[in-house]
């Protein structure tokens, strides 16, 4: 017989299903300095509206933005190395709360907590 899973091993699976639509999703989407604010409320109404999800802070960040930009048109393609991201999913009273941040060059979507 197997465990059904806990309140807060939901909350932290739930997390992750949230993380990895907003990468997949947006990752490659075109970005300029003039959109980052545009592409930052689109990118947390849009995970916004999943079930359990709170919260969701992307920062998209401008000097990262305009340094990619390597030819004449004016923007670059979203990537991991250009946005912060923090959730907070909700899931029967467990909070998750979440951070994607560069490491060692790669964007890792780490759990900061989970409180009960």
């Amino acid at each position: 017989m197997t465990d059904a899973p806990t309140d807060a091993q939901q909350a932290c699976f739930e997390a992750g299903i949230k993380f990895g639509s907003l990468y997949h999703q947006f990752a490659g989407t075109p970005v300029s300095p003039d959109s980052t604010r545009s592409l930052e409320t689109a990118i947390a109404e849009s995970i916004e509206n999943q079930p359990y999800c709170e919260s969701v802070t992307v920062d998209v960040l401008d000097d990262r933005v305009a340094d990619a930009i390597d030819h004449e048109n004016g923007y670059t393609e979203l990537t991991g190395a250009l946005m912060e991201v923090e959730m907070r999913i909700e899931y029967e009273g467990v909070v998750a709360r979440t951070r994607m941040e560069m490491e060692d060059g790669y964007p890792l979507m780490k759990l900061q907590s989970v409180e009960q």
